[in-house]
């Protein structure tokens, strides 16, 4: 009889036991906790540290810190027609664990939930734009649009969207290839524009360099025709002063430059020994009368 008090009483304790830890629960400082009974939501708890509830009843837990919802890429087509592939992601905390699970029940439904409605806000407001304002100010204004889009519809999910970005906006390869050709083709034009308008440029200012070099030289050739007019001017008053003064030097100057023109390199001459053309060669210092008939003589005479 003793015997089967100390097992009924060991029961007892056990099951006491199992009823104790079957109805405490810790929440970690990270977590929250919602309290199911059979299924159903019943209570949170968010502040950290050990709780209770009833025996029959779960604790699930759900972060308390920032999360990140990245959905797949999409296609989208913009006002212009071009094709972009967008990549957006939304950070969010879950404020209200109760309201999470009544909407997504779990953790993953919620992901493919939310995530097509993020996608869907982000068509919807980037296919209204242009490529180009996807790469400007107007950037900023369509991510605005786009989070005040989400949180709007966050509180049915019992979340609180904290921030919503496009992280990549990338052009399909087709349209890469032809953006790219049409920027080739732009740069290819405006490089012949400019090599017209450099070579134009180069004929205009080789005209005028030909005109200034053509006016250079002529005025250049006519200061030496005066130099030179002067120089034969100045050239005939000095031979004929000389000659005034000394009718023998100039009769044998005027020889020398004979001789000088005739006898070049190459030349043959026949003449007698004796000739007047060679009277300076006999008699350096010349005979007056001769050198006096030979200046009559001579064919500038």
């Amino acid at each position: 009889m003793t015997n089967l008090r100390y097992i009924v009483a060991g029961i007892v304790i056990i099951v006491i036991g199992l009823f104790a830890f079957s109805s405490v629960y810790t929440v970690h400082e990270t977590k929250q906790a919602l309290i199911l009974e059979f299924g159903q939501p019943r209570d949170e708890e968010t502040a950290p540290g050990l709780h209770f509830k009833l025996p029959w009843q779960t604790a699930t837990y759900y972060d308390k810190r920032v999360l990140s919802l990245d959905p797949p890429a999409q296609e989208i087509i913009l006002s212009d027609q071009k094709r972009i592939n967008v990549d957006a992601f939304v950070r969010y905390l879950i404020v209200s664990p109760k309201q999470f699970r009544l909407r997504a029940n779990t953790e993953a439904n919620f992901v493919d939930i939310f995530g097509r409605i993020l996608n869907s806000a982000v068509r919807a407001e980037v296919g209204r734009v242009l490529l180009a304002d996807m790469l400007s100010a107007q950037r900023d204004r369509v991510m605005a649009r786009i989070t005040t889009e989400l949180k709007r519809q966050s509180t049915d999910f019992g979340i609180v969207v904290v921030d919503v970005r496009i992280g990549r906006t990338d052009l399909p390869p087709t349209t890469s290839e032809s953006v790219y050709n049409r920027m080739r083709s732009q740069r290819v034009a405006q490089a012949s524009k400019l090599r017209a308008e450099g070579a134009e440029i180069k004929a205009r200012i080789q005209a005028e360099a030909d005109r200034e070099r053509t006016v250079l030289l002529a005025e250049a050739q006519r200061k030496a025709q005066i130099l030179r007019g002067e120089g034969e001017g100045q050239q005939t008053r000095i031979l004929n002063g000389a000659f005034g003064k000394d009718p023998d030097f100039f009769a044998f100057y005027r020889s020398m430059e004979a001789y000088g023109a005739a006898l070049g390199a190459g030349t043959t001459m026949v003449l007698s020994p004796d000739s007047e053309f060679f009277r300076f060669f006999n008699d350096l210092p010349g005979d007056s009368k001769r050198g006096q008939s030979e200046i009559d003589k001579s064919p500038s005479n």
